[in-house]
């Protein structure tokens, strides 16, 4: 979740797979979280994860603060677990796969943040979080 976008992926049925999908230019928090919660009934989720921006130091900053804040809310809205999941490097490494797949992401941020959301996705699943088999 960035300042200006929130990058979006969704896991396959198995929760094996994360997919990017398209990018939610923020508005105002009543949208954002509008369109958030309309994602995750579309896609038939069981959770949302969303990736938490620690310094690499592993502290929190302001944009954790904003982004635990977010969460806050979100879960009030809904009765789908809400988990947050570090997403040191993501950017990082979701701009070089971008790169090895010949897509300049300079171009198009949106799918840079659902590609990185992608890669956080992908982490939260190997890293066995997901005790339940579903879309995330």
């Amino acid at each position: 979740m960035g300042d200006a976008r929130i990058g979006v992926a969704v896991s396959d049925p198995t929760g094996l797979i994360a997919t990017p999908g398209q990018a939610i230019v923020r508005s105002d928090i009543a949208f954002d979280i509008d369109a958030v919660l309309s994602i995750a009934q579309e896609a038939g989720v069981v959770r949302i994860i969303v990736g938490l921006p620690l310094t690499l130091a592993g502290r929190t900053g302001a944009q954790a603060r904003s982004v635990r804040e977010f969460c806050g809310i979100l879960r009030s809205r809904t009765d789908l677990p809400v988990e947050t999941y570090d997403e040191r490097l993501s950017t990082v490494e979701a701009a070089r796969g971008l790169r090895a797949a010949g897509v300049r992401a300079s171009r198009d941020r949106g799918r840079l943040d659902s590609a990185s959301a992608a890669v956080i996705l992908q982490s939260y699943l190997k890293s066995g979080s997901n005790r339940r088999t579903g879309k995330q």
